[in-house]
């Protein structure tokens, strides 16, 4: 039985040695694949020391060699499938229909190999590495299988990003939703708006846990990606075949931008000469003005993120649109005077007004706006899409209507909710979600007609970090559930209920292997010991208990 994660559509094997992976081992890349081998290079080679020289091929183009790990596209294959075969005539040969499917072999051939092809570097010399004839065929079952980031209430350092592209790749995971700013803080660089940087990214302390009791410290917290970080990040993701979806949140979630140009606050309601940049947690009243001055600020800044954002690489913009109180609008006579002048019939309509705009906009430039769901309030801007997290509800009236969903509803895959019930969790939250409730996930839910269905673009979980101060408790928080999910997010799985659980958690066990070997500080399959729940070591384990003082 295989131990692949996610599961392969079709595996069969000989059980006997097809393949060694040794000093001897070849590496031939045909053309469009040449990304897989500098990347083949960099983890196989790197973490077994050898040199993966490039093989010989014959007058056709094929590896002439048995002991050659060969690459190709064959258009015939759907474009992220692919084929994985050993032999002991030719060796292992990986077929995909584009580039990105050669990749996706790639990484189940790395899982073949064991949790050392993981390692960042050799320790020791490895020995030769079997692996059996066999053959795989396997595609995805959604285009969109992504991860959405929080980055605005507590900062990943640029480091951190890059490692986390790696981590989904390897989960076979194609989308990173980028969520870059909200009231917490603004986390990209915009030349022209330097102060949404040099003031926005920034709030004067730091709060610890969730709920409104609980306590602040006095220690800043901030940081941005400059340009070139963003530059490295989206090239990074591509060589990955991982698309970035930017995240801007507008109208609501604006308290850091107002903070920096209070101007594009509602000033007839509020004195926003007096926002700082929000320093707790939930649902901020604070709201764009709905004004000609914060289109054209708004305007400016996605000109600037539209070249750090390749159409190629980014066909979607997310633009928010979630939990926008209108009070303000309903106490400003600007917001009022806006409603009246078009024609709107409430302020539902005027943030569908807000958003339609953008809509226009980003079309006018070859590009798509997608927002949570509430961008459904008013009325959908027509070539918009939707990320359902309210439940499946606002997902299901948006794929009714013919717009295009993602689905990520709270209940089931919002990964900063608590694992397990009771007082082990750090920083409980939310509802308790287990490992098994992920992989029962059905992206595509019951009742939703045959051409309806064909809107759910696909699926992706939320990482929200109120309570993620760091990389360790961002690891603690997604894995081992994040496994779960891409397998949900890829494989071709029955209904949940008929769902194999029990042979996921078997294949776990060599997949933790594979997470100890990158340094994942995933929550352990049985849950903290005493001494993991201690604040500042939350996430990867400790060795044993800390030192008496």
């Amino acid at each position: 039985m295989h131990d692949l994660i996610p599961a392969p559509a079709r595996v069969e094997g000989e059980g006997r040695c097809g393949f060694v992976l040794d000093e001897a081992t070849t590496l031939t890349a045909g053309p469009g694949t040449e990304g897989t081998e500098r990347w083949l290079r960099s983890t196989l080679g790197a973490a077994f020391g050898l040199p993966l020289a490039p093989g010989a091929v014959d007058a056709e183009g094929a590896a002439s060699a048995p002991n050659t790990v060969e690459l190709r596209v064959d258009p015939s294959l759907e474009p992220e499938g692919y084929r994985l075969g050993v032999s002991p005539t030719w060796g292992v040969r990986i077929t995909g229909g584009s580039g990105a499917g050669v990749f996706w072999g790639a990484q189940t051939l790395r899982q073949l190999l064991g949790p050392e092809a993981f390692r960042r570097a050799p320790v020791g010399v490895s020995g030769p590495r079997g692996l059996a004839a066999m053959d795989i065929e396997d595609g995805p079952r959604f285009g969109w299988r992504g991860m959405m980031l929080d980055v605005a209430r507590h900062f990943m350092p640029k480091e951190g990003v890059l490692r986390m592209l790696d981590l989904l790749a390897a989960h076979k995971l194609n989308v990173f939703h980028f969520h870059l700013t909200d009231d917490q803080g603004w986390r990209v660089e915009i030349e022209r708006r330097p102060r949404l940087t040099e003031v926005g990214s920034w709030r004067a302390r730091s709060k610890h846990g969730h709920r409104a009791s609980e306590l602040w410290d006095e220690t800043p917290h901030g940081g941005f990606y400059t340009k070139d970080d963003i530059r490295e990040i989206v090239a990074y993701a591509a060589e990955r075949h991982i698309r970035v979806v930017p995240e801007i949140d507008i109208p609501g979630h604006s308290q850091a931008a107002i903070s920096a140009y209070p101007e594009l606050g509602n000033t007839d309601v509020v004195d926003t000469s007096a926002l700082s940049v929000w320093d707790t947690w939930g649902v901020n009243p604070n709201v764009l003005a709905p004004t000609d001055n914060t289109l054209r600020f708004f305007e400016g800044v996605f000109e600037e993120l539209l070249e750090l954002f390749p159409a190629d690489t980014s066909p979607f913009f997310h633009i928010g649109g979630d939990e926008c109180p209108k009070d303000q609008w309903r106490q400003s006579p600007t917001a009022q005077a806006r409603i009246a002048e078009l024609g709107l019939a409430d302020e539902d309509e005027l943030q569908s007004w807000f958003i339609r705009h953008f809509d226009r906009w980003f079309a006018d430039r070859g590009r798509r706006v997608i927002g949570w769901d509430e961008i459904l309030e008013g009325g959908l801007a027509e070539g918009a899409a939707v990320t359902s997290w309210r439940g499946y509800g606002g997902g299901i009236a948006a794929a009714e209507a013919g717009h295009d969903v993602v689905m990520c509803p709270l209940q089931q895959v919002y990964l900063d909710y608590r694992q397990a019930d009771g007082p082990d969790e750090p920083m409980p939250i939310a509802y308790v979600r287990t490992l098994e409730d992920v992989y029962r996930f059905e992206p595509v839910p019951p009742g939703l007609s045959e051409e309806a269905a064909r809107h759910v673009m696909g699926t992706q979980a939320n990482v929200w970090t109120e309570v993620m101060q760091n990389q360790d408790r961002v690891d603690y928080q997604v894995f081992p559930r994040l496994a779960a999910f891409a397998e949900v997010a890829w494989s071709r799985l029955p209904a949940p209920e008929e769902r194999d659980f029990a042979g996921f958690e078997g294949r776990m066990t060599a997949h933790y292997a594979r997470l100890d070997a990158l340094g994942v500080a995933y929550r352990p399959p049985t849950g903290p010991k005493p001494w993991q729940r201690r604040p500042g070591v939350l996430g990867r384990p400790l060795e044993g208990p800390p030192p008496i003082a």
